[in-house]
């Protein structure tokens, strides 16, 4: 040939590349397209990679670990394992709610509402004061004007009897009248801060969601 490669010449390169894709498959190997894919590397932040330990989850992830105090983290975490359907913020709300109930119906003498709503220690204390001021002829007047705040200082477990106490901080107005209307303690024109600290139980153990209230105290 005049203008191309010499017939060998062309069969020998021909041979070298049969050669040279025979090794490439070798190495390489023939795809299917049924091989399965490399994983990817794992990443430190895929979720996938962490690890949970038993109980952690209460401790800090779980509906509680915004609260601080150790303790009292712990207290409510142990709550919640014996009710898991202990909620802190709908607590509050009712505690608030009987907290003013409770009240007003011991400033008017109402042992009618105080009585489902009181452990029967309580009542009994407070049935007692009720008794003494109405023979002594005496009213109370009491005016929550703020309640400017309620929160749980302490939470604990007595086997399935859930015990919860909620400090309160109101504004309040308290007087006491005699017979005739004159008053015998108090101002009404004296605003003050008073700050209570109410321990409310529930037996978790029980189908009865209510919380009574089993001991009450006040800061000075």
């Amino acid at each position: 040939m005049s203008n191309g490669f010499p017939l060998i010449d062309i069969i020998f390169f021909a041979a070298v590349a049969l050669f040279i894709a025979m090794r490439l498959r070798n190495v390489l190997g023939k795809r299917t397209g049924h091989e399965r894919r490399p994983e990817p590397p794992l990443s430190p932040s895929s979720p996938d990679n962490v690890v949970k330990l038993p109980g952690r989850d209460d401790l800090h992830d779980g509906p509680f670990g915004h609260v601080q105090d150790p303790e009292l983290r712990e207290g409510l975490n142990a709550v919640r394992r014996h009710d898991g359907d202990f909620d802190l913020e709908y607590f509050l709300g009712g505690a608030t709610g009987a907290f003013d109930m409770i009240v007003q119906a011991f400033a008017n003498g109402d042992t009618e509402t105080l009585r489902p709503l009181l452990a029967d220690e309580v009542y009994a204390g407070f049935a007692e004061a009720i008794e003494q001021r109405e023979a002594a002829g005496e009213t109370l007047e009491t005016q929550i004007t703020a309640m400017k705040s309620a929160e749980i200082v302490e939470a604990r477990m007595e086997g399935t009897r859930a015990l919860l106490s909620v400090r309160f901080v109101t504004d309040q107005v308290n007087v006491t009248r005699n017979t005739s209307g004159a008053i015998v303690d108090g101002d009404p024109n004296d605003l003050h801060e008073v700050i209570d600290v109410w321990t409310f139980a529930r037996d978790t153990a029980s189908r009865d969601p209510n919380w009574l209230l089993v001991a009450t105290s006040a800061e000075s």
